[in-house]
């Protein structure tokens, strides 16, 4: 399987790639990034066979179908990270919530969200290549509150790495920022950064594409990759949880087509199951859930992908507090060829502003339709289901507003489930309680569990006697140098 990059190649890079060269240099020519050549099929028989699978059993075959270049040993060892998942023979249970209505539960891993399910094996088979190349690397991370703490957690004390991981002060809930700086790892830094989600993404790519950055890592023998979504070792196992889902699924109802909905803010989740179903999954379409911050919704519908005048808003589904959704690219490539990625991209960065043709548009919305809802839509929803005995968290609940106004036809929908309650337990407790009181985390996930007769992990519970480790907040200007600081320590 060879790699290519949406915006073209520079005459400097190499025009095609390995995945392992993808992984460890995610950032491809011009900045873009690196897809596939081409995408594998999934056989006719495919589904029928894998209901009688274990996740790791497809997850192993998926991976043989793209041929990646990673020996047989270590993907094994990879895939075997999912025996640590609440469940290891199913990290991806499906819970009915109504009767075309399931949650595709990706949150059972260590650090209680999605981004688990990427990382874990992810991180495995980079610091195996590190360590086979006898290369020290520098894993740089942007956090809107989940992905810190699955990078730190799966690269905590790996050999030949070290993580540089910057979340926005302020940005997180207080479970997701003492995940990260209560970490001990000695390879670990952690900073807090002025400024929301979209200026840590922002510090991250223009610290990938910095010569003189590379260059001052050069000098401490260090190379740099990240662990974002941009990076495809983490999309490859984003497209499988969505294949997986319909397998589940098809266990529970014989169908022949489904809705996908996923709450979006990056759109690393939604490129997984857009490049699954290009796979041959039968998704009727990918229904895209966003918060406020409706740049998505703004997009899909109208083609018009709009920076100019637009500020971020504080929503209590922080994940999705992103205006600038990285993977967005990769499907302008899929659909439009890398000339025209370059060109709509490099209007971004200019002008704050691209928009799509007629056709473009159409294009787009052939696999995609998307809606957004405000904070009080979630947490009545939250109340609801809360009611009726199933607890979900902030971002899980604006899919239902997708459910409610997007489906067209009667077919099932699959909703993924990004994060686990108890990482956004204030706004839990807000939800049933209908009030608009500040708790702290520690006192609404005590009151929230009690209250619904809900178990609070042990990994989540131990975090408020946990010393802080990492205190600094510093500005943007300020972030390579104290990255620099950290490398040459």
């Amino acid at each position: 399987m060879k790699f290519i990059e949406t915006r073209g190649n520079d005459g400097i890079k190499p025009k095609e790639v390995e995945f392992s060269y993808a992984l460890l240099n995610p950032i491809a020519s011009f900045g873009g990034l690196f897809v596939p050549k081409f995408l594998p099929k999934l056989e006719a028989d495919f589904f029928q066979k894998a209901k009688n699978k274990s996740y790791k059993e497809i997850t192993k075959e998926i991976l043989q179908k793209f041929k990646i270049d990673i020996d047989e040993k270590t993907i094994d060892e990879a895939i075997s990270l999912y025996d640590k998942f609440d469940d290891g023979k199913n990290p991806v249970p499906l819970r009915k919530i109504e009767e075309d209505l399931y949650i595709n539960e990706l949150y059972h891993g260590p650090t209680r969200a999605f981004k688990d399910m990427a990382l874990q094996p992810f991180g495995h088979i980079l610091s195996d290549l590190a360590k086979k190349q006898k290369q020290n690397y520098l894993i740089l991370a942007a956090t809107s509150g989940d992905t810190g703490p699955a990078v730190l957690d799966t690269f905590s004390n790996k050999d030949n790495i070290k993580v540089a991981c910057m979340y926005p002060d302020g940005g997180t809930s207080d479970v997701q920022r003492l995940q990260m700086v209560t970490q001990s790892g000695k390879n670990l830094q952690v900073l807090g950064i002025v400024g929301n989600f979209d200026d840590a993404q922002n510090t991250l790519k223009s610290l990938l594409a910095s010569p003189t950055f590379k260059e001052e890592l050069q000098k401490q023998n260090t190379k740099v990759s990240a662990a974002n979504s941009v990076n495809f070792g983490r999309i490859i196992f984003q497209i499988i949880y969505h294949i997986y889902g319909y397998i589940s699924l098809s266990k529970e109802q014989k169908t022949d087509e489904f809705y996908e909905i996923i709450p979006s803010g990056n759109f690393g989740n939604a490129l997984g199951a857009y490049y699954a179903k290009k796979m041959g999954l039968p998704i009727k379409k990918i229904l895209i859930a966003s918060n406020i911050n409706n740049i998505l919704t703004d997009f899909i519908n109208s083609g018009v992908y709009d920076l100019r005048g637009r500020v971020l808003l504080k929503t209590t589904s922080p994940a999705m507090d992103i205006l600038i959704s990285s993977n967005v690219e990769r499907v302008l490539f899929d659909k439009f060829g890398a000339s025209r990625c370059k060109e709509l991209i490099e209007n971004l960065k200019q002008n704050k502003f691209y928009k799509l043709s007629k056709d473009e548009l159409e294009k787009l919305r052939e696999d995609f339709d998307a809606v957004y809802c405000d904070d009080d839509f979630a947490k009545k929803t939250i109340k609801k289901y809360a009611n009726r005995g199933y607890t979900m968290d902030p971002h899980t609940a604006t899919t239902l507003s997708a459910y409610e106004s997007l489906k067209k036809e009667k077919l099932p929908c699959v909703a993924c489930s990004t994060a686990e309650w108890t990482k956004f337990a204030p706004t839990m407790l807000n939800a049933i309680k209908n009030d608009n009181v500040s708790y702290s985390d520690e006192e609404a996930l005590s009151e929230f569990s009690k209250t619904l007769n809900l178990h609070i992990p042990k990994n989540i519970s131990e975090l408020f006697d946990k010393k802080v480790l990492h205190e600094k907040i510093v500005n943007k200007k300020d972030i390579e140098e104290e990255i620099l600081t950290f490398i040459r320590g």
